[in-house]
């Protein structure tokens, strides 16, 4: 045998021999925070990562109201608003705001304390205040943007000018998944408007992270096919996906200029994509089909085919998905932007979602879950105290109410407050940089550590801000 013969027979050997060192240079990676100092990914980027210190919470679920709920007619109660009803505000407006308003509009709604904490909350929300022990309000959120795209981006992305990466991604990205055959950062219907697939994008982070959406924003009819299309494959036996699988991760690997080449992100980014899908048909169809679930869990819901049945169906699949160890989920229910018709509209969209919000709080709690699961409501601004036309109320950035329970933060508490009329945050204020840093830090995550080097630079969530408001753990 001489030389070409025999490189030419054992050519395959060699390819084995540099496999096995690739896999187990990349075992020695899996263990890895989040990257190695050059900044390469390990090879599993999914693989669950320890946090920076003792996480208060495992995962998150945020319940995104898209639109702007109105904090003084929900749950920020403002009386001197019913006593200065109709008179102008007596302070400056803002220099910059998004449409001009009137005098002081009181809310249509009446408030009623609410649990051993006495929280007050309108009318709009019974089913969630009967949840106030549970709860911590931060009524004290504020903004820099009055326009919805900008603000909807600050909050999902931590920048309203700039593309970044969304807070699910970067979450993803620090901490991985619990669940290698889910993905770890899942959107559900969220509103392709004001701000796009930006709000829950990867941008410069590997793609990976970004998030798999299921649903839309248009309501789902009950006749449909499955929420996620083409999950399944039963036409193809999985033995014969695996080698399909195989075989195009091979010819994907032919193209790749260079081991570790920022230009292969694209094709990684492909790759992890079909490994992905592949492992998803073993368990996500069992996680997505709600049906099992008992008929008192589907009532807790208001899964009744009534008007809380479709947020209802949201709320239970963002149990199933974050039981599952899906790191992040998001829930988005629109369009709470009542310029007009305040009293008509924002009754007909509480309807839907206050007794789900208040059954995924309860199943929570009785599931032994709610303790290492952050539950998080709110949406991207508030709107003003006083009034546009005869019954609406314009954006407002400067003061609004977030509420969490759950994953390590205070029950029955409520932190800052606006002003007497609730148009400006006063005191301990949060930044929507310090609500952010908050949440990392009860995930376990410093916000200044968890940076992404990227166009010669460093950058993180926070960007060069957000301090993290202790005040309100347990």
């Amino acid at each position: 045998m001489n030389r070409r013969q025999l490189l030419h027979r054992c050519g395959a050997g060699f390819g084995a021999l540099a496999l096995s060192d690739m896999i187990a240079r990349s075992g020695l990676c899996a263990g890895e925070s989040a990257a190695d100092a050059r900044g390469t990914m390990a090879s599993n980027p999914l693989a669950s990562r320890a946090p920076h210190f003792p996480a208060r919470a495992k995962r998150v679920i945020f319940l995104f109201m898209h639109g702007g709920p109105s904090h003084v007619d929900t749950f920020d109660y403002k009386p001197e608003l019913i006593k200065h009803h109709g008179q102008p505000l007596p302070f400056e407006k803002p220099r910059i705001q998004f449409a001009q308003t009137g005098n002081l509009l009181r809310s249509p709604w009446k408030f009623r304390r609410y649990g051993q904490c006495g929280a007050w909350v309108s009318d709009l929300f019974p089913h969630v205040g009967r949840c106030v022990d549970d709860i911590t309000f931060i009524r004290s959120i504020h903004g820099s943007n009055e326009a919805h795209g900008g603000a909807l981006l600050k909050m999902h992305t931590g920048s309203d000018t700039f593309v970044r990466p969304s807070m699910g991604a970067w979450i993803s990205y620090g901490l991985g998944s619990e669940n290698e055959s889910l993905p770890s950062f899942i959107t559900i219907s969220p509103t392709l408007g004001h701000g796009g697939v930006r709000n829950f994008g990867s941008a410069f982070l590997p793609p990976i992270h970004q998030a798999t959406r299921i649903g839309s924003a248009k309501k789902r009819k009950a006749e449909e096919d499955s929420i996620v299309p083409n999950l399944t494959n039963p036409d193809i036996p999985a033995e014969l996906q695996a080698l399909q699988l195989n075989f195009a991760t091979d010819l994907d690997q032919l193209k790749r200029p260079a081991p570790h080449s920022m230009a292969d992100a694209d094709l990684d980014a492909r790759i992890e994509s079909f490994e992905l899908a592949f492992r998803m048909q073993t368990e996500a169809p069992e996680v997505l089909e709600i049906d099992s679930e008992s008929e008192s869990t589907l009532k807790l819901y208001g899964i009744d085919g009534g008007p809380t049945d479709s947020f209802g169906r949201q709320c239970l699949l963002a149990r199933r998905l974050s039981e599952s160890g899906v790191r992040f989920v998001q829930s988005s229910h629109a369009y709470w932007d009542q310029h007009s018709d305040l009293k008509e509209q924002h009754g007909t969209l509480a309807e839907q979602v206050d007794r789900p919000i208040a059954g995924l709080l309860t199943d929570l709690k009785q599931r032994g879950l709610l303790d290492e699961t952050l539950l998080i409501w709110g949406a991207e601004f508030g709107r003003t105290p006083t009034a546009q036309g005869d019954n609406g109320r314009d954006h407002n950035p400067h003061a609004f109410t977030y509420w969490m329970a759950g994953g390590g933060v205070k029950a029955g508490f409520s932190h800052g407050e606006s002003d007497e009329f609730g148009f400006y945050s006063t005191k301990d204020k949060v930044h929507v940089h310090d609500l952010h840093a908050t949440i990392l830090h009860l995930l376990g995550l410093d916000h200044e550590r968890l940076t992404y080097r990227y166009g010669g630079r460093d950058f993180r969530l926070t960007d060069v801000e957000g301090s993290v408001v202790d005040q309100i753990f347990a």
